[in-house]
C-alpha cells in the first residue's frame, strides 16, 4: 500500500510530494522493520544450530538488530529522487523515540531463541537424525562421472549436501539412493545400479566421517554418519529376483518398487516413460512375489513414486511395515506424488512410515516454499497416522528448489525448531527424528527372521511381459530348432546337418 501511494510522474506539488515521502517512511519503515525482525531470528535460529557457536550468535544478532534498526530506513532514501532525499531524511527523526524500546525488545526476544535453539540441540543430539533420501550419488555421477579424487566431500560446494553441512545438520544416518534414469529401463539399468552402489561403498569407505552399515544394530552402534543403501526405482533389477538378491548381497536394504515409470510388473504414480499402452494391474503377480521376496531377504519396502493403487496391494501383502521414503501429505499438497489419507490409514495400521520430503514442488505445489509449510505436512500426518507414522526424507541433490531456510542438509535444526514452536512433544520429535525408523527397520529385520526357512523364490517373469530386443529368451536360444539353425549355418554344413539328422531317424526307427 505504501509502495502504491509513493508512485509519482513527477508532476506533482512539493507539499504533495512531501507528504507522501513522509507517509511513505512511516508506513514501509514501520513494516520493513517488523520483516526485518523475522528474518534476523529466523536467522538466528539456522545460525545457533551449532552448540559451538550459540555465544556468538547471541552477541552477533543483538549488534546486527541494533545496525538494522538505524540503516534499514536509510536503504529507502536510495529510491527517492535526489530533490526529496533531504525531506526525507528530516523525518527519520520519527524512528528515535523507538529505538531504546525497540533494542531491549528485538534482545529480548533473541535471547529466548537462543534458549529454544538450545533446546532444540539437545534434542537432536540426543536422537541423531536419521533421513530416508539423499540424491548426491546421482550428482556424483553428473559432475565428476563418479570420479571421488576430483571432488572433496567435505567441502563440495555445486551440491544442497557435504560432510560438514550433515554434522552441522545433527545427522546420524543417511539412506543414499542409488538412482539410475527411466530410460535406462531395458536398457543398463542394472549396470548403472551397480555402478551408483560402488561410487556410494567408495565414498563411506573413503571418509572416516562415514560408516557403511547393513543393520539397524549397526545404525545405533555407530558414532560416525551411517550409510544405508537403498534403490530408487524398480526397473534397476530388470524384472530379475535374482539381480534383487544380488543387490542385498552388495549391501542394499531398501529398494523403492517405481521410479517415474511403470516396471512390467508395478505401477508408477507418474507415468512419463512408458513403453507400454495398456496395464493389466496395478501390482503383477510377479510384483506381489517382488514384495515376498523383499519381506524374506529383509528388505524395506518403499511405496514413493508408486501409485495409490500399487500402494495398496503392497500394504495388503506385505508382513513387514513399509515405508515411503520421500513424500509429503497429500491433503496439504494436491500432488501425485504425496500420501493421501486413505493411505495414511493404511500405513498406520501397517506400522509403517512416511518421511516428509522437502522439495518445494511437493510442499506447496509451487516453487516457493517455507519452513512452516514444511511443518504443516508433519502436523497433518501425525494427525491422520500419528506421530509414530512420521520421518524425515529431505531429497536434498534429488530436487531443485527447497524451502527458505531449509536449503540445505545443514537446517534440519531449523525444521525442529519450528514443530517445538508448535507444541510437539519432546519424545514425538526424537521419533520423527530417529526412532521411528528404527523400529521400522527392526520389524523388517524380524519378519526376515521369520521366513528364514523359506527358500528363495524361483519365480520368473513371462517373456511376453519382457520382451524386447535388448533380452534374450534363454529358454529358447536357437528357436524352432532345426529350422533356426538352418538359417545360421553355412549351405555346406546345412546339407551335412540334415543328412545327419535323416541317418539318425533311420536308426531310431528301425527302417
Amino acid at each position: 500500500m505504501g509502495l502504491l501511494l509513493w508512485q509519482s510522474d513527477g508532476s506533482e506539488k512539493d507539499g504533495w510530494s512531501q507528504w507522501k515521502a513522509g507517509w511513505f517512511v512511516r508506513w514501509t519503515g514501520l513494516c520493513s522493520h517488523l520483516c526485518n525482525f523475522l528474518r534476523i531470528l529466523g536467522r538466528a535460529v539456522t545460525i545457533s544450530s551449532s552448540a559451538a557457536s550459540r555465544l556468538d550468535t547471541f552477541y552477533g544478532t543483538s549488534i546486527q538488530i541494533a545496525h538494522c534498526v538505524h540503516c534499514h530506513i536509510e536503504c529507502h532514501l536510495s529510491y527517492l529522487p535526489n530533490s526529496e532525499s533531504n525531506i526525507v531524511s528530516g523525518k527519520m527523526g520519527f524512528w528515535a523515540p523507538f529505538y531504546p524500546v525497540l533494542f531491549p525488545l528485538l534482545l529480548l526476544s533473541t535471547r529466548l531463541v537462543a534458549q529454544r535453539s538450545k533446546k532444540v540441540i539437545e534434542i537432536m543430539e540426543s536422537a541423531r537424525l536419521i533421513d530416508g533420501h539423499n540424491d548426491l550419488a546421482l550428482q556424483l555421477r553428473r559432475y565428476f562421472n563418479n570420479n571421488l579424487t576430483a571432488v572433496d566431500l567435505k567441502t563440495l560446494n555445486k551440491t544442497n549436501t557435504n560432510i560438514n553441512k550433515l554434522k552441522e545438520g545433527n545427522v546420524g544416518a543417511q539412506m543414499w539412493s542409488s538412482f539410475v534414469l527411466c530410460s535406462a529401463q531395458h536398457k543398463d539399468a542394472v549396470r548403472l545400479t551397480l555402478e551408483q552402489i560402488d561410487v556410494i561403498k567408495r565414498m563411506c569407505m573413503k571418509y572416516p566421517d562415514f560408516e557403511l552399515v547393513t543393520t539397524s544394530e549397526g545404525i545405533n552402534k555407530t558414532k560416525k554418519i551411517a550409510c544405508l543403501i537403498s534403490i530408487e526405482g524398480g526397473h534397476s533389477i530388470d524384472s530379475s529376483l535374482a539381480a534383487l538378491r544380488m543387490f542385498y548381497e552388495l549391501g542394499v536394504r531398501s529398494m523403492s518398487l517405481t521410479h517415474n515409470c511403470h516396471t512390467p510388473w508395478a505401477e508408477s504414480a507418474a507415468e512419463k516413460h512408458n513403453r507400454q499402452s495398456h496395464r493389466n494391474a496395478s501390482l503383477s503377480k510377479f510384483g506381489q512375489e517382488v514384495v515376498k521376496e523383499m519381506n524374506r531377504l529383509g528388505m524395506i519396502i518403499d511405496l514413493s513414486h508408486t501409485s495409490s493403487n500399487t500402494a495398496k496391494m503392497v500394504l495388503n501383502i506385505s508382513r513387514a511395515p513399509v515405508i515411503f521414503s520421500h513424500s509429503s501429505a497429500y491433503a496439504i499438497c494436491q500432488h501425485h506424488r504425496n500420501v493421501p489419507d486413505e493411505l495414511l490409514k493404511m500405513i498406520k495400521k501397517n506400522n509403517g512410515l512416511v518421511m516428509v520430503n522437502f522439495y518445494s514442488g511437493f510442499v506447496s505445489c509451487q516453487k516457493l516454499s517455507n519452513i512452516s509449510r514444511v511443518a504443516d505436512h508433519f502436523d497433518h500426518i501425525k494427525k491422520i497416522a500419528g506421530y509414530e507414522s512420521v520421518g524425515i526424507g529431505g531429497d536434498y541433490d534429488g530436487a531443485t528448489g527447497f524451502p527458505q531456510g531449509l536449503e540445505d542438509v545443514s537446517k534440519y535444526p531449523a525444521l525442529i525448531e519450528e514443530l517445538l514452536r508448535r507444541k510437539w512433544p519432546e519424545k514425538e520429535l526424537k521419533a520423527v527424528l530417529r526412532y521411528n525408523f528404527l523400529r521400522v527397520f527392526r520389524s523388517v529385520e524380524k519378519v526376515k527372521e521369520q521366513l528364514k526357512d523359506i527358500s528363495s523364490s524361483e519365480m520368473e517373469i513371462p517373456f511376453e511381459d519382457v520382451n524386447n530386443p535388448c533380452r534374450l529368451n534363454l529358454k529358447k536360444p536357437f528357436p524352432n530348432l532345426g529350422l533356426s539353425l538352418s538359417k545360421t549355418m553355412p549351405p555346406a554344413l546345412n546339407i551335412i546337418h540334415t543328412v545327419t539328422l535323416y541317418i539318425v531317424s533311420i536308426i531310431l526307427i528301425g527302417y
